[in-house]
């Protein structure tokens, strides 16, 4: 099988240079594991926590795990043992070297409560998701995180709407980007079954299967949406308060990503209610039907996916690099609105995203509400399917989304 480099590589190898330990967290299947393998120094062992055996022993004697099992070591799984945590921390301690535990988790509120707890300054932490548009392409030699500016004039990537749409199909997971002849049916069938709804119930006690799966499916068709608990519990026949629980474990477990409004105290209009995006399109347009390339671009979510594609490379970006993604959104209650806010070094810098090839000046006209917020705007952008970067106005430029 072909791996694909990833952006974070070296960054997990810095940081392992300077911290004793590292967590790489994300959903399940995007890469963690491989990710670490590809890069481990020869010695540096492999255990998983999905193998019960092993578990059953971290759980019950972790101190006679930790002298069976030494470091370096990469621990595969690791909300599975939170016994061990403390006892990380006290051969860490102990030891005081750099690099000696690399941790993968997948179930982020459980794993990460343990983590603060047990090794507060001990430990880095990292998010991955999926394969971004450069690791697929295997072109990582900028990874920088996404920021508008002038040097995305020079660049030449500009793929077409069905290849857009094709890979917005396939999604970011490792396994449908390196195998052609993949059922992605089957595979998304399967990934539900094996994957979400097994660790989802571990994670929250969900009874009701059917209705969850049911639960998933509404919310994927509202990707890019503001997020309406009522309008879920009413779709899926439950309460308002399991809606919210079953938001909160999709959020936890990074399947979706709640992009929160801006928030100044200089004005009181604004909407104050996150918007929700799936973080793998692959999965959310299995949810919602679409099976084919051509029905994705011509169907009624055509927008509402290419803007989650859009908001989730920007998203990688951040993250790859170890960094917090300082992105938000505009909408006011006179209807105004900026479908994202990068916040970097005190200035806002807006960004729009358009399912069109054909550059229009009226597409930053909500820009100038970034005066309201009393901070300085910086260089704006709008990405979309244009065939060459181009300014739109003196201030903003049109960047074409394969140049992410």
């Amino acid at each position: 099988m072909n791996i694909k480099p990833r952006a974070m590589a070296q960054k997990i190898l810095n940081l392992s240079e300077q911290m004793p330990a590292l967590l790489v967290h994300g959903p399940r299947q995007v890469g963690k594991t491989t990710l670490l393998l590809s890069i481990a120094e020869s010695d540096r062992k492999y255990v998983t926590f999905d193998d019960m055996s092993v578990r059953e022993l971290a759980k019950t004697d972790p101190k006679l795990f930790l002298s069976q099992f030494r470091p370096p070591l990469i621990l595969d799984e690791i909300q599975y043992a939170p016994e061990l945590m403390p006892y990380l921390k006290i051969e860490i301690d102990r030891a005081g070297q750099s690099g000696m535990y690399w941790l993968t988790g997948s179930q982020h509120f459980l794993m990460m409560k343990n983590v603060s707890e047990s090794l507060a300054g001990r430990i880095a932490i990292l998010s991955l998701l999926g394969l971004s548009q450069k690791e697929i392409n295997e072109d990582i030699s900028d990874t920088d995180p996404f920021l508008p500016g002038e040097r995305f004039l020079g660049m030449k990537n500009v793929p077409d709407i069905e290849t857009v749409f094709r890979q917005i199909l396939l999604g970011a997971l490792p396994v449908p980007n390196v195998k052609d002849d993949l059922d992605l049916d089957v595979f998304f069938n399967s990934y539900i079954q094996t994957y979400l709804l097994r660790d989802l119930r571990e994670l929250s006690q969900i009874a009701d299967l059917s209705k969850f799966l049911r639960f998933l499916r509404v919310t994927a068709a509202r990707t890019g949406q503001l997020l309406n608990y009522s309008d879920l519990a009413r779709d899926v026949d439950i309460s308002i308060q399991t809606a919210k629980n079953w938001i909160s474990v999709l959020e936890s477990s990074m399947i979706v990503y709640l992009l929160q409004p801006y928030h100044t105290s200089y004005t009181k209009r604004l909407i104050k209610t996150p918007r929700i995006f799936f973080t793998d399109t692959g999965l959310c347009a299995y949810l919602t039907g679409w099976t084919s390339t051509q029905t994705l671009i011509n169907g009624a979510m055509s927008g509402a996916i290419f803007e989650t594609y859009v908001i989730t490379e920007i998203l990688k970006s951040f993250w790859n690099t170890g960094r917090r993604a300082p992105l938000f959104f505009y909408r006011d209650k006179d209807g105004k609105e900026i479908d994202l806010l990068i916040e970097h070094d005190n200035y806002l810098h807006p960004v729009e995203i358009k399912l069109s090839a054909t550059v229009r000046r009226d597409w930053t006209r909500h820009f100038f509400v970034i005066e309201k917020l009393k901070k300085p705007v910086g260089t704006g952008a709008v990405i979309c399917l244009t065939d060459r970067n181009q300014y739109v106005d003196k201030q903003n430029i049109a960047i074409n989304i394969g140049s992410l």
